[in-house]
């Protein structure tokens, strides 16, 4: 193999990865994502539900972390707790109240950089109408690339936030519990430049 082909099979080799260190919009795939969360029952069991519709981007600046961005929108009547009552109940006005706060956003406000690629969003997140700030803890993977050539991450964050701090105070704590704890994990896929 000559020096020019040696070249540029070297560099054919590693345009993939220089692509993935651009800074880029990268879109949540929502079939291969899940929002989830749990909350203490009777103070003896977590009951733990997700919601199947969750959408939003990230702008992930590969060089500096901490210049990246997240939205996300959360449907709150795609919320499955695998029990059509409770359901029900949950989509009703003593909960989420679906028919007048049919959205849950959060919208981060700061990126930190940890050790060994530990990650903390702080974000602004709106639900049943109230908006405050909530801190998740998590990671993102490097970028692989799919069978089909797409660019891929996987995305794992957690949380915790009170119920009652959104105005959701239905029931006692010592039956359904005021914290809930949040569980995201998803798959986000790099936005193609447009033609």
């Amino acid at each position: 193999m000559n020096r020019m082909t040696r070249i540029a099979a070297v560099a054919l080799a590693i345009a993939p990865a220089l692509a993935f260190g651009q800074a880029a919009t990268w879109n949540i795939d929502s079939s291969h994502s899940r929002t989830g969360f749990s909350v203490k029952h009777l103070v003896i069991s977590d009951v733990k539900g997700d919601f199947s519709k969750t959408s939003g981007s990230a702008q992930v600046d590969e060089a500096d972390l901490s210049k990246s961005s997240v939205t996300v929108t959360i449907d709150a009547a795609s919320v499955d707790t695998r029990d059509e009552k409770r359901d029900g109940h949950l989509k009703s006005a003593d909960f989420f109240d679906v028919a007048k706060f049919p959205t849950i956003t959060f919208k981060s406000t700061k990126v930190e950089a940890g050790k060994d690629g530990a990650l903390t969003v702080t974000g602004d997140l709106t639900l049943h109408g109230v908006t405050k700030p909530v801190a998740l803890e998590g990671s993102i993977t490097a970028a692989i690339q799919d069978p089909k050539g797409n660019a891929r991450r996987g995305v794992s964050f957690s949380g915790k936030l009170n119920r009652r701090d959104f105005g959701i105070a239905y029931g006692p704590a010592a039956v359904i519990g005021d914290e809930v704890k949040l569980d995201i994990q998803a798959e986000i896929v790099k936005e193609q430049p447009k033609k």
